[in-house]
């Protein structure tokens, strides 16, 4: 039994063959044809075969006819098999560069939501730092009216201690010289006592009288003075609440100073960061110019690679046609 592959067909066929090379067709050309495979007895008998349907001796037209058709055959085969390999590479290197084309498109697809998304959340940030900004010019108004109304209250204070003062410098001068005065009254009296004494005895009466409208008298500066002491105090503590105060005003001027100049920060920072955020907005908008000429350069490929895929499908049926052609107009074969 013949091996599996291995009939009367494919044996005629290594025997053609070894014909149209101009070889003999023995058992082991046939063989060696084969490939090195099949039985020879098997090889042996179908050869028989052939050659007992084949006639005695073939004319030179026949084999002609045998040896062109043969190689019409070969190249048929042969054009086909480079025409499929051309068409089968084209379209293996189409789909891998429709494939990577497909991929690169989807991650710029991607890459492009990506850039809008992230352009649409920097415009949200730009419009709520817009509002921050305006808010802080807001405030930054308002602390700059508040601390003008609080530097004229300052200036208000500051003349109004400049009153107490005087006032006080008034009163104490009025106090030294009221004890100045009571002090020289008191010499007074005491040597006008004295010499009373030592003059008049007679006139004790009268001095004792005049003694008591003097202590009268003393008893009056005395409550005067107190009372001007007392008055002195009470402007001293208003002056110390006064320069308190003043103290106060100054530290929540400074400190609304540290405010604003914070503020101007903030707003210069905001500033930055808007000129920034516009940067990359720019650098987005011509990435995506970009992705837009690569996928037209990328469409345009496509495009010349099925031009390509068209001109080799009528190349190989030009070939064909070309092949029946010669096929026709071959003689016909006489047995």
């Amino acid at each position: 039994m013949a091996r599996g592959g291995i009939n009367k067909a494919v044996v005629e066929r290594a025997r053609q063959a070894l014909l149209s090379k101009g070889a003999y067709p023995s058992i082991d050309a046939v063989r060696v044809e084969l490939g090195n495979t099949g039985s020879k007895t098997t090889i042996a008998r179908y050869l028989k075969e052939l050659d007992a349907q084949a006639p005695a001796q073939a004319s030179s037209r026949e084999r002609m006819g045998d040896e062109l058709k043969a190689l019409v055959e070969s190249l048929l085969d042969r054009l086909t098999e480079e025409g499929a390999e051309v068409v089968a590479q084209a379209q293996a290197d189409f789909e891998r560069k429709r494939e990577a084309w497909e991929a690169r498109l989807e991650t710029l697809e991607s890459e492009l939501k990506s850039a809008r998304q992230q352009c649409e959340s920097q415009h949200a940030a730009l419009t709520e730092q817009g509002a921050q900004l305006h808010t802080t010019h807001s405030s930054w108004q308002s602390e700059l009216t508040r601390n003008a109304g609080l530097s004229q209250q300052c200036q208000d204070l500051e003349r109004r201690v400049q009153d107490k003062d005087v006032q006080i410098q008034s009163l104490e001068e009025k106090h030294v010289h009221a004890r100045a005065a009571l002090e020289h009254y008191r010499e007074a009296i005491k040597e006008q006592r004295e010499q009373d004494q030592r003059r008049h005895d007679a006139q004790l009466q009268q001095i004792q009288v005049e003694q008591r409208k003097l202590q009268e008298t003393l008893v009056v500066k005395q409550d005067e003075s107190t009372r001007l002491n007392r008055d002195n105090e009470r402007l001293l503590g208003e002056m110390r609440q006064q320069a308190r105060s003043l103290a106060d005003q100054q530290d929540q001027t400074q400190r609304l100073a540290t405010e604003l100049r914070d503020a101007q920060m903030t707003t210069a920072k905001a500033d930055g960061a808007r000129e920034q955020l516009q940067e990359q907005l720019t650098a987005i908008k011509a990435e995506s110019k970009t992705l837009a000429t690569a996928l037209a350069l990328a469409s345009e490929q496509l495009a010349q690679a099925n031009q390509r895929v068209t001109v080799l499908s009528e190349d190989n049926d030009r070939l064909r046609a070309q092949v029946q052609l010669i096929i026709a107009a071959a003689p016909p074969i006489q047995t």
